[in-house]
């Protein structure tokens, strides 16, 4: 290859939308495309502290990605693939106020090659991986861009989540936080590419969970003495273990995931409070729904080459049992108060083995709100005045709790 040429694809990278896809009727003989893979779809999820890029195709694709500087890119060529109606969308799909990507352009980088360059605000991590066709889902590559300095989960609670900050070690900054207050950590179910259970009338779960999150959260900070967390507050992704994560960093003194249930028969209903079982699940019905709640991380898409080190066996063989007990104990409350505003699944508490409820130092449940294949119970969620009801009955659930049962000094298994 010449300088000359040489020359010219480089200044691709910089160059407007017009000029890469000129660079292939410039620099390469005409021709038949040699594409054989299609792009169904390219979706753009935003989180504080990561943005998600997911580019959806009928077969396996084959790709590279790399980094350049000055300014600072992040380059992904699709192969085997021509510039179709849905890439040439992906510019428009950004957000203002992404925390990391400022623009992204697409072209016909060669005849069998589209190219995707995607303008940074600052110098990024990226994570790259495919996920396998599971549910609606075919082919999906996944590339998530996270800073190469970690957001501070305890300075984000204290600035209330408004902008993410960053810190070379977050949980050091825990002592911040002063010790008589109580952080409950709250988790919205599903999120981003896991819309969770889907209602007749078209509602995802994973805004009703995020509506009655962020209800809660407005209660919860208007307590003397009470601040909350939202483990997701937005469109987005957040891996099983990760969720247990975020909890742990800010030393929360309990963890609620909120749900709205499915079933094959609409005529189930009824609210339900689970918390972790060490030996089983307690019903069929409670396995059947731990099984399905875990595949979050299928659908929602994890990098499995990723190793997991944030829950050590020896910590969760030291203190779980007594964390499960206080987790029984908070959710017959909650259990209690959701009993007043809407009738119950089951009237005792149930157990599984959920995921997302491992967290060995702090008390969790996981909140079944209704059923959204139930059409009176869909209606219900995606009432404002409903769902209002609903973050207060665990709201008063929470206080009955702490009234029972102090909070006591953060454990020192969170700043493991």
């Amino acid at each position: 290859m010449s300088a000359g040429t040489r020359c010219l694809l480089a200044s691709c990278l910089r160059a407007p939308l017009v000029l890469l896809i000129a660079v292939s009727a410039l620099g390469f003989p005409a021709g038949p495309a040699l594409a054989d893979t299609s792009v169904a779809a390219v979706r753009v999820w935003p989180a504080p502290d990561y943005t998600r890029f997911t580019i959806e195709t009928r077969d396996k694709v084959d790709y590279t990605v790399f980094a350049l500087g000055k300014p600072d890119r992040l380059v992904i060529d699709l192969k085997k693939t021509v510039l179709g109606s849905e890439l040439k969308q992906l510019p428009s799909r950004l957000k203002a106020d992404d925390a990391f990507v400022s623009a992204a352009r697409v072209g016909q980088f060669k005849p069998d090659v589209t190219r995707i360059v995607l303008e940074l605000k600052q110098k990024v991590k990226p994570s790259v991986f495919t996920l396998k066709p599971i549910g609606e889902y075919d082919h999906r590559l996944v590339v998530d861009i996270y800073p190469t300095v970690p957001t501070d989960p305890i300075l984000s609670l204290l600035n209330d989540g408004r902008r993410p900050v960053q810190g070379a070690n977050a949980p050091l900054s825990a002592e911040l936080v002063p010790k008589e207050v109580v952080i409950v950590a709250i988790d919205a179910g599903h999120g981003g590419e896991d819309p969770g259970a889907i209602g007749r009338r078209g509602t995802y779960e994973k805004d009703v969970t995020l509506a009655i999150a962020r209800k809660l959260k407005k209660l919860i900070d208007k307590e003397p003495k009470m601040r909350a967390l939202l483990i997701r507050d937005g469109d987005y992704f957040v891996p099983l273990r990760k969720r247990v994560e975020k909890a742990r960093a800010v030393r929360a003194d309990m963890f609620v995931s909120i749900h709205a249930d499915a079933f094959i028969k609409p005529r189930a209903r009824g609210s339900s409070v689970f918390a972790l079982s060490e030996r089983g699940a307690t019903s069929v019905t409670a396995r059947w729904l731990a099984a399905k709640e875990n595949e979050a991380d299928l659908v929602g898409g994890v990098n499995i080459d990723v190793a997991d080190i944030t829950l050590k066996q020896v910590l969760l063989d030291l203190s779980q049992t007594a964390t499960i007990n206080e987790s029984l104990k908070l959710a017959k409350n909650v259990l209690g108060e959701l009993g007043q505003i809407n009738k119950l699944h089951k009237k005792h508490v149930e157990q599984a083995g959920f995921a997302v409820l491992k967290a060995p130092d702090i008390p969790s449940i996981l909140v079944e709100t209704a059923f959204l294949t139930n059409p009176q119970e869909e209606r219900q969620l995606r009432s404002k005045k409903h769902q209002t009801k609903v973050a207060r009955a665990i709201l008063n659930g929470i206080k009955q709790y702490f009234s029972d049962n102090p909070p006591v000094e953060r454990s020192e298994l969170a700043l493991k």
